[in-house]
């Protein structure tokens, strides 16, 4: 597989990149109307998650997407790299952006930074949607216990140094040959087009900190989020989105959301609803912020 070092696009986004909180944040940007939305990543992935939803969202909606700090085309983060950090990142970025309050739709490990955005920024959303996400302090240490069903990687990107030493030179294979293929449920919905993208960004120097600094965060913040929760619960709408991981994710939220949950579980949807089930997962989205922005 050839990579090329260009990022990837599609028609009708611009790409920025912005100085926030000591570090530079790649973005893009999509829509001239309607209510903003930001959609955040997850692992291993970058904004290019989203590039099947984009066009959807758009067509009503400002849309931003952002490479998390050491993800995507983003500046590469350094050693101590935390979820707190990346709460602080977004608060910034929605600052600079001049947009706020914004639909925040996140996922997967980017849970610990968008909980934390909401819960110490409340006036920077309007809503809150969840897809195939934990929470440290709600079970979401569970995933790294091989034992009874977790997944390795989780160890070895917590582990310093490890996750480089192994996987540094081997993205094609880790995420071509694994991440990808472990955790889709509709077959052909990931090319070979998107894994090379996400392939070109971890390859870089560096480019596994982000997804190390996130996990290596799952694994100790519990009590931290937890004690956030308990003082400071999300208050605005909430949404769970979910493939195989929908129940989870919808159980989860309601530890930490004041009010009622809404739930959407799209049935034969693995792990990447975004690429897997780009009309349905924008779909859910669309109804649910157009019953947010109607109130």
């Amino acid at each position: 597989m050839s990579t090329s070092p260009t990022p990837a696009s599609i028609a009708g986004i611009d790409h920025h990149y912005v100085d926030v909180n000591g570090t530079t944040l790649h973005y893009v940007s999509a829509g001239d109307e309607g209510s903003p939305i930001l959609l955040v990543h997850g692992f291993p992935e970058s904004w290019w998650a989203f590039h099947k939803v984009i066009p959807l969202l758009a067509a009503t909606h400002r849309v931003f997407a952002v490479d998390l700090r050491g993800f995507g085309d983003s500046a590469v983060a350094a050693d101590g790299f935390t979820s707190a950090t990346a709460a602080d990142d977004l608060h910034q970025l929605i600052a600079a952006l001049g947009v706020g309050p914004v639909h925040l739709a996140a996922q997967d490990i980017s849970g610990g930074a968008a909980f934390r955005l909401a819960a110490m920024h409340p006036d920077d959303i309007v809503s809150f949607t969840a897809t195939e996400m934990g929470l440290a302090g709600f079970g979401l240490e569970g995933l790294a216990d091989v034992t009874h069903g977790g997944s390795w990687h989780i160890g070895v990107l917590a582990s310093p140094g490890i996750a480089e030493m192994l996987f540094a030179g081997r993205e094609e294979q880790i995420l071509g040959s694994w991440a990808f293929p472990a955790m889709t449920a509709v077959v052909d919905s990931i090319t070979s087009y998107d894994v090379a993208e996400f392939v070109r960004t971890y390859a870089r120097g560096g480019g596994w900190r982000g997804a190390i600094g996130l996990y290596q965060s799952m694994l100790g913040e519990g009590g931290a989020v937890k004690a956030l929760a308990e003082s400071s619960p999300i208050t605005v709408p909430a949404l769970a989105i979910g493939g195989f991981g929908g129940p989870f994710t919808a159980g989860t939220l309601s530890h930490v959301v004041s009010g009622e949950v809404q739930s959407v579980q799209l049935d034969g949807v693995g792990h990447y609803v975004a690429l897997e089930a780009p009309s349905a997962f924008a779909d859910a989205i669309l109804a649910f912020t157009g019953r947010v922005d109607a109130s």
